[in-house]
């Protein structure tokens, strides 16, 4: 390891040590943490793990990978962060100590290859999965038409039993030209950050959000090339993809003047908003300051709408009864941003949908994005009780504001076999802005 990189990796061990002390083994923690309530283990708990990391210099040369195996059983939901009485700042120090672990320990070959080889290369990565939307019939089969939903063909330690989405047939970037366009009737223009889910996965979402803000009169910046927010490399250690990715998409937005930087998905929004501050302090100065300018500015697109736009209100259906809708709180939305009314108005704003609340809206799904590919039966356990929530209230749809859990939900409910509907927000306010042009 460099002089220099031993150099960080001992501040990053010294600021771990002073924020570590702040946590009073209260135990808060075990009662919000979804993993605790399916293991009830007290090293999958916050708690237990913040012991271990207490003297984490130490625990490096005893037990260093004990200490990443513990870290890596961790959806990284906030719920703890949320509840602590002590304001201790639990994600911040998770991801900061996964990093310190990685640092010491190195990366395996293939998390070099997966974030630095393709990840923190975006042209690369877009080629590269074009060619799997093109394959991917070979090794999945449709199992759920109304979910959209696939499963493994062959036996497959990758795959597994999931029921999952496929590549669209056509990515966002491939679909919407890059645009620069100027504010209408608002006086607000915004840079879009799409995020790789919804230009890979549900494009649908990018052209909605796109459409609901033109509707509004919000002029839009979308640059080409745009890549991963950067938190599946920093969720698994490899800091140096994290940095590429940040400085690429600095490249692009982080010298503009635009009112917002708007996202629909609110992993990416709270990437942005909090850790890309956090995880950049050894930038140059310069860029210290774009980074501050960006994170300060970057919304989750249900927020601007409802707090910087305001939302319109159509015409119901003539004679159709509305569709019960739920809502699913994203953590990265509500427990790391503080977002829940937001959605809520732009579904309220909807009026083909009927809102209900279901029990536990806020709790985690069970994803937790690395989580679930490495932990899937304790990702799918936790889920179930998300699931059963989802079914009692009697919903004929769900809406979320994170790709990530909207992958989820469809792989619960397609493997139970319910006829639930997967949306995004921003999916269900569009359509009825699309009705009510069409009156």
């Amino acid at each position: 390891m460099s002089r220099s990189n031993l150099t960080a990796l001992a501040r990053l061990v010294r600021e771990l040590d002073d924020q570590i002390a702040a946590c009073m083994r209260c135990g808060m923690c075990q009662a919000v943490c979804p993993l605790f309530a399916e293991t009830g283990r007290e090293a999958d708990v916050a708690r237990g793990k913040l012991a271990l990391l207490d003297g984490l210099a130490r625990e490096l040369l005893s037990r260093p990978q004990g200490v990443q195996d513990r870290l890596s059983r961790c959806l990284l939901c906030g719920s703890c962060a949320a509840h602590c009485p002590s304001g201790v700042k639990v994600l911040d120090i998770f991801i900061q100590a996964r990093a310190i672990l990685a640092g010491y320990l190195g990366l395996p070959p293939w998390k070099r290859l997966l974030f630095r080889g393709l990840l923190a290369r975006p042209g690369l990565f877009h080629r590269l999965l074009s060619w799997g939307t093109r394959f991917q019939g070979i090794f999945i089969r449709p199992v759920d038409d109304l979910l959209g939903s696939s499963c493994s063909r062959f036996l497959s330690p990758l795959l597994g039993e999931r029921h999952l989405k496929p590549l669209a047939p056509q990515p966002l970037h491939r679909s919407v030209p890059a645009r620069d366009t100027a504010p209408g009737a608002t006086g607000l223009k915004v840079a879009f950050f799409v995020g790789c889910l919804i230009d890979k996965v549900f494009p649908q979402v990018g052209h909605d959000a796109l459409a609901v803000l033109e509707h509004h009169a919000v002029g839009v910046y979308l640059p080409p090339e745009q890549g991963c927010c950067g938190i599946p490399a920093l969720s698994g250690g490899d800091t140096e993809a994290f940095h590429r990715l940040v400085r690429h998409h600095l490249a692009l937005f982080g010298s503009r003047s635009d009112d917002y930087l708007v996202t629909a998905c609110a992993t990416c929004a709270a990437t942005l908003r909090k850790l890309w501050p956090l995880m950049t302090q050894d930038h140059p100065e310069g860029e210290r300051q774009e980074i501050a300018r960006l994170a300060a500015r970057t919304l989750d697109v249900s927020q601007f709408l409802a707090e910087h736009v305001g939302l319109e209100t159509t015409r119901p259906p003539d004679g159709t009864e509305p569709v019960l809708l739920t809502y699913h709180d994203p953590c990265h939305l509500k427990k790391s941003l503080g977002v829940a009314a937001a959605p809520r108005a732009l579904l309220q704003a909807s009026p083909g949908y009927q809102l209900i609340e279901m029990a536990e809206a806020d709790r985690c799904c069970g994803c937790g994005g690395s989580f679930t590919l490495q932990h899937y039966e304790l990702s799918q356990a936790i889920g179930g009780r998300k699931r059963e929530n989802l079914l009692k209230s009697g919903a004929q749809a769900v809406a979320t504001g994170c790709p990530a859990c909207m992958l989820q939900l469809t792989d619960l409910l397609s493997q139970a076999g319910a006829r639930v509907q997967v949306k995004h927000t921003v999916e269900i306010y569009a359509e009825a802005l699309r009705r009510g042009r069409s009156r």
